[in-house]
């Protein structure tokens, strides 16, 4: 069995931007809106015109995999590691410099440059990621070097810890009934985290991010960015046309994250999207003959409430103590939901649950689905995770999340705010959803204490001048909802052109023929699909 983290709530914000970083800690400076040195601006040429040593991945996994990940990882000459070296502070150099992880899969085919992959988060590390998924990328590296790595303050690039704030349940009193002592416990995290991250901290953010990405595409050789995006990594890539709008080569952005919505909105607006996933999935289940929900989806829908009540009151107790509570469940229905793939398995551990009080099948599909990325990427298609080894935090996916959400969002409530309001935000989400209400009510808060964050992505990323590129929208997705593409898509102009996957799950590559057809078609031979272009749902569905 397993105790809930204190910062395993946050995962429920893999696409949620909020605020900016730690108290004292002024946060990033707006970004230079080009490579090119400038007499107002510090001289970058010694990071753009660095050459990489590309080497073999240690331990053939790049570190952030098991020891059983990694014996499943192919030996090929192929694959390469390397790392590039960039600005802890854009605005000032002088400050340090950070390393960025990389991972390269040569070519098979004669290669037109380097296609750079994120596999969303944020917190999701893709050297990792990458080692495991060479083969669903197999085609588009018959064009393109694939290239991924780990954005600064993630797995081997410089990672950021909340030390054992990270590790345990935090004991808040009374939890978001007492709102003083829940903003008590978030400014000890915030301190923690602080303590044990070190200098790479106030300088995590998309931001930032998207500038090492610059780097390296001119250190790849590349004259523009060819970039494949999903969740949170379409924020990524929508920041970059507002940087970078001449250096945009071919774009994909797959599961758009909104660029405009406060946190609050954002966490409402994923329980609405998990609370509509779930009741797809009790549809389709009931649907079915021998569905351990019944065959009513209203009975169904209650029942699981119910459910879950009944074992945050009761939990279930292991020989050793540890408890499986309601929330655990919600934990594996949250992951479980983002692919249509992992149904069949979560209506047999949830009957193993309902018939025997038996919770194992469900904690070894949490244990599977825990090692996707955060909030999404590739669903079903590798581990982004992994078991960290030694050198890496145990909670870094999660600091990372954090961090990266607090640096991207200018909104910060005071506490008197705060306190008022609590009591009408729990209500409010639990209206939104009876079962994901609670989990995403507490992320909200995790930022209180720290500094604003940036307002450039709010402000600036809009109306771009770049070349057209790709946003594929899922209208099952239930974390990033269809409407946030169509609002980000009007939001960036004319150059984004919008594709509509009528499947479920989250992010489209992974789950949908006809999206990674389409995808793959544009990456590789510029066929754009037409705006406002569908893909059906796939007939093995």
């Amino acid at each position: 069995m397993r105790r809930a983290a204190a910062l395993a709530g946050v995962t429920a914000l893999a696409v949620i931007g909020t605020g900016a970083w730690l108290p004292g800690v002024s946060a990033a400076a707006p970004p230079e809106p080009s490579s090119e040195s400038s007499p107002s601006s510090p001289d970058l040429s010694r990071y753009y015109t660095q050459k990489i040593k590309w080497g073999a991945c240690e331990g053939d996994g790049a570190g952030l995999l098991s020891e059983s990940d990694a014996t499943a990882v192919p030996k090929d000459k192929n694959v390469q590691c390397g790392k590039v070296t960039v600005p802890l502070d854009y605005a000032k150099p002088s400050r340090g410099k950070v390393e960025v992880a990389m991972v390269r899969i040569k070519s098979s085919g004669k290669p037109r440059g380097s296609l750079l992959i994120n596999f969303g988060g944020p917190g999701g590390a893709g050297v990792s990621g990458l080692l495991h998924a060479q083969k669903e990328f197999e085609y588009l590296g018959k064009g393109y070097d694939v290239v991924s790595f780990d954005p600064r303050g993630v797995g081997e690039s410089s990672p950021v810890s909340c030390g054992d704030a990270g590790a345990q349940e935090p004991e808040m009193e009374g939890g978001p009934e007492d709102p003083a002592a829940v903003l008590d416990e978030m400014r000890k995290i915030n301190e923690q985290c602080e303590k044990e991250s070190g200098p790479v901290l106030p300088y995590v953010g998309t931001v930032n991010v998207s500038r090492d990405m610059d780097v390296m595409r001119q250190v790849l050789g590349d004259k523009k960015l060819n970039y494949l995006g999903f969740s949170y990594g379409t924020r990524l890539g929508a920041v970059y046309t507002a940087q970078f709008p001449k250096k945009v080569g071919r774009m994909v952005l797959d599961g758009v994250d909104t660029l405009t919505e406060d946190v609050e909105e954002q966490a409402l607006v994923s329980a609405e999207g998990r609370q509509a996933a779930l009741d797809n999935f009790i549809k389709w289940c009931t649907g079915n003959a021998g569905c351990v929900l019944g065959t009513d989806s209203r009975a169904a829908r209650d029942n699981m409430s119910e459910l879950i009540k009944g074992l945050d009151t009761y939990p279930l107790q292991s020989s050793d103590g540890a408890e499986f509570t309601g929330q655990d469940v919600v934990d594996v229905l949250g992951q479980a939901l983002y692919s249509r793939q992992s149904w069949p398995a979560l209506s047999q551990a949830l009957g193993a649950l309902l018939a025997d009080g038996d919770p194992r099948a469900l904690l070894r599909m949490s244990g599977s689905l825990a090692q996707q990325a955060p909030g999404g990427g590739v669903q079903g298609v590798g581990g982004l995770a992994g078991r960290a080894p030694e050198d890496i935090p145990a909670d870094n996916m999660a600091a990372a999340l954090m961090a990266v959400n607090c640096a991207d969002d200018p909104d910060r409530p005071d506490a008197d705010s705060i306190e008022k309001e609590v009591a009408k935000l729990q209500e409010e989400f639990e209206s939104t959803s009876a079962i994901f209400g609670r989990s995403m009510l507490m992320p909200v808060l995790f930022c209180f204490g720290r500094p604003a964050g940036t307002d450039y992505i709010r402000d600036d990323v809009r109306d771009v001048k770049s070349p057209d590129f790709l946003l594929v929208g899922t209208r099952g997705d239930p974390a990033t909802p269809y409407r946030w593409t169509q609002e980000t898509a009007e939001r960036l102009g004319s150059a984004a052109v919008v594709l509509d996957n009528k499947g479920d799950g989250h992010t489209g590559y992974a789950g949908s023929k006809c999206v990674r057809d389409k995808v793959d078609g544009f990456l590789l031979y510029g066929e754009m699909p037409a705006n406002g272009s569908s893909c059906g749902v796939d007939e093995e569905e």
